[in-house]
């Protein structure tokens, strides 16, 4: 365990899709997580968790923080691609877990931010212009769009660096890195290539067959087994092979019968 550690520096670095894909992971549990917890309340008066949802969303996120950052340095979404979180601001090449003040102002940024943010407007609404509280909004909303701006340039220096993802990662000084050493995979492109292809064949089918005439290709086809090149335009049975009309001698569109072997025209047969 000691050797991993002490080699865990200079392994490859995280790979950026890794880590946004962690995100990801964790954004879906979050969501899979509470529409669970909504669905044992589905029974129950509709909109009776509406007035304390961000509180709710805030409760499971926080046993989530307490499991996974808390107790094992890395979010689900991490651990499942071999990731988790490393104090950067120690110093040595030796892996160094976050500490417990990391740990509580992560959870501080990830789950009091997401909180605030949802309950601001019931927070700040129904108050006078000149209250302290509706003064302390406009500070809060300038702070947020500082946060959002840090972010996003953040994010494209994690674009260009590789290193933290997130602004609170970079302000907290962790990081994210692989639990054990790396092996070169071997991957094949075989069986993903043949279902690009197929796909693809099957979308262009899709999009090909509402242009086809089913039904005409089916009278052009049957007329090729049933040749009717013995048969005299006077005599009236050419209509039996569904090629003209026993009236007008035209091709036979929305063709009827009226009980004979001869077809109509839908026009001369509602006449």
């Amino acid at each position: 365990m000691d050797s991993m550690e002490d080699h865990l520096d200079t392994l490859t670095p995280v790979l950026r899709i890794s880590q946004l894909d962690a995100f990801e992971l964790d954004r879906a549990l979050e969501q899979l997580i509470w529409s669970q917890f909504a669905q044992c309340f589905q029974c129950f008066k509709p909109g009776l968790l509406t007035n304390f949802e961000p509180e709710l969303r805030a409760f499971l996120q926080f046993l989530l923080w307490r499991f996974t950052i808390y107790s094992q340095n890395a979010t689900v979404g991490q651990a499942l691609l071999n990731i988790r979180y490393k104090n950067d601001l120690s110093q040595g090449q030796k892996y160094k877990p976050m500490s417990k003040r990391q740990k509580l102002w992560y959870a501080l940024f990830a789950i009091g931010g997401k909180w605030l943010q949802e309950r601001a407007h019931d927070l700040f609404s129904n108050r006078s212009p000149e209250s302290v509280i509706h003064k302390f909004k406009y500070s809060i909303t300038f702070i947020t769009g500082l946060l959002r701006v840090a972010g996003l340039l953040n994010f494209l220096i994690f674009l260009q660096r590789g290193r933290f993802a997130t602004f609170p990662e970079r302000l907290l000084g962790i990081r994210a890195v692989f639990c054990r050493p790396q092996g070169v995979r071997q991957v094949g492109f075989e069986y993903m290539n043949r279902e690009l292809l197929w796909h693809g064949f099957a979308e262009f089918l899709i999009f090909l067959l509402p242009l086809i005439n089913t039904r005409k290709l089916k009278v052009v086809v049957s007329s090729w087994f049933l040749p009717v090149g013995h048969l005299h335009h006077n005599d009236g049975t050419l209509s039996i092979h569904c090629k003209e009309c026993a009236i007008c001698g035209d091709w036979p569109t929305m063709p009827h019968i009226i009980g004979c072997k001869h077809v109509f025209l839908l026009l001369l047969y509602s006449k």
